[in-house]
């Protein structure tokens, strides 16, 4: 049996998984922040690892928040951890563990693991649009990931909009610069019937919902998979979301685009562990 791991550097939290055939056997996360040094960061990314990997594994997937060089194994300027700016991750991580490394855009990640175990099963060109720390997308196209330059492609967060960037609308950083408070707090407010941040919720489908509206005009995909720890709150930005997106300017094509949340438990740690088997 071939055994993987995969890992997801969140802007939260590092989480890494040890699979095989398509499944999480043991799973390990650790909290980091933006604040973080370079040396806490390693800290954690080494803790995660080290609690999962065994004698078996045979190589290593990571999902990286920002651009990187697959070939060269180099990640750059990682938005949510401004310390890591150019980090040779894949050396760091083959000599410390002696396997291959692979490394992607987490947000391609969670879209890979979705075409191959999830809600994107089903279509030959979708979006995976993962919402959290930050606004990351990936894209399957013809049932194949489209990287982009420095697996750049799809990076939709970094949209200009409003006053700022589409990502400052609809990721958890709308909730901490507006509101002071996190989106999980939030809803946890909005759920017990609290006005403001039912409010708030309705303010945040409203800017995702534009966000989509552009990705429609950008790629228009058969269906777009929402994933990230704020999709779990999908009740209560969905009726302002969808109210949105029937101000597209093609509403036949709205008509016909799937939206669907993301049902599968670790599904950006299974797409991490699938980029060692391409």
């Amino acid at each position: 049996m071939i055994e993987y791991i995969g890992i997801d550097l969140g802007g939260t939290n590092f989480k890494a998984g040890h699979v095989s055939q398509g499944v999480i056997h043991t799973e390990a996360s650790n909290p980091v922040h933006r604040n973080c040094t370079e040396s806490e960061l390693f800290t954690s990314l080494f803790a995660t690892v080290d609690a999962v990997i065994t004698k078996n594994t045979t190589a290593i997937g990571v999902g990286v928040p920002g651009i990187v060089d697959p070939v060269a194994g180099v990640i750059y300027d990682l938005m949510n951890l401004p310390v890591w700016k150019e980090v040779a991750l894949k050396k760091i991580l083959e000599d410390r563990y002696a396997v291959p490394v692979f490394l992607n855009n987490d947000a391609n990640c969670f879209a890979k693991g979705e075409h191959i175990y999830g809600a994107g099963k089903t279509f030959t060109s979708f979006v995976g649009l993962s919402i959290g720390t930050g606004l990351g997308m990936g894209v399957i196209l013809q049932n194949k990931l489209h990287n982009g330059l420095l697996c750049g492609a799809g990076e939709i967060g970094m949209v200009t909009y409003k006053d700022s960037i589409i990502e400052h609308y609809a990721s958890s950083l709308f909730f901490e610069k507006k509101f002071n408070t996190s989106a999980k707090e939030m809803s946890i407010l909005a759920t017990q019937g609290d006005a403001t941040a039912q409010q708030a919720y309705h303010e945040f489908g409203v800017h995702l919902g534009n966000a989509i509206n552009n990705i429609n005009y950008m790629i228009a995909p058969e269906a777009i998979v929402l994933g990230g720890s704020i999709s779990k709150a999908a009740p209560l930005f969905q009726n302002s979301m969808n109210e949105t997106l029937k101000t597209f300017a093609f509403p036949k094509q709205t008509e016909h685009l799937v939206i669907a949340i993301s049902q599968v438990k670790g599904i950006a740690i299974l797409g991490a562990a699938a980029l060692c088997v391409e």
